[in-house]
């Protein structure tokens, strides 16, 4: 395993699902969807994450997804660390879109640069050893809070943060329950995480589908 080709993302209903990908983020191989019902409350355990230039495409994507009818959880605002929010599909993902610079340098572009998905754990020493066993290498990494993954030549960057802390950058409670209604695309076979998170052989093509 040396990369994410694909994240899959379960829905109810996953035709009304692609409608809003493609109109909110336009996002195309590296997301696929497919039909489920399998029981899920509150926090799901992870983020995805769109990192993108400036504030005015931070509005332009909230925007759209807002429009395509996702809900804010998170409103958009200036931070520390730069500008973003955090939306919630109508599938139940939560997505944050962001960016690290707090002024803009010309007009929207819809440009997404990093694609990231942030897995919420419990123990992190624990699963950033299995996922070193797994292939990867460490980018960086912030002790027991946070680790990056290596993977220059993947359309999705992998990330671990604590389960908590994820919640609460996402600005949600941190119980949950049931299904993370997501797969994982990449590598050679199946397998299971220390949290949960499942992973399967990347498809041939990977497509809203």
């Amino acid at each position: 395993m040396t990369s994410i080709e694909s994240i899959t993302l379960e829905a109810a209903d996953p035709a009304a699902a692609q409608q809003f990908y493609t109109a909110a983020f336009g996002l195309g191989s590296q997301v696929r969807l497919r039909a489920s019902e399998a029981p899920t409350t509150g926090f799901r355990g992870f983020t995805l994450s769109l990192t993108v230039a400036q504030p005015a495409d931070v509005n332009a994507l909230v925007g759209a997804a807002l429009d395509a009818g996702a809900t804010a959880v998170k409103p958009v605002s200036k931070s520390f660390w730069g500008y973003g929010g955090v939306v919630r599909a109508p599938d139940g993902a939560l997505w944050k879109i962001a960016t690290s610079a707090k002024k803009d340098s010309g007009p929207a572009t819809g440009k997404i640069d990093q694609f990231v998905l942030l897995l919420g754990v419990e123990d992190m020493v624990a699963s950033k050893q299995f996922y070193v066993g797994r292939g990867l290498t460490v980018g960086k990494s912030f002790g027991r809070k946070y680790v990056e993954f290596a993977v220059p030549s993947s359309p999705v960057k992998l990330a671990l943060y604590g389960r908590r802390a994820l919640a609460k950058d996402a600005g949600v409670a941190p119980d949950g329950t049931g299904s993370h209604r997501l797969a994982i695309g990449g590598g050679t076979g199946e397998f299971t995480d220390p949290d949960g998170f499942a992973w399967e052989p990347a498809p041939a093509s990977a497509s809203v589908a």
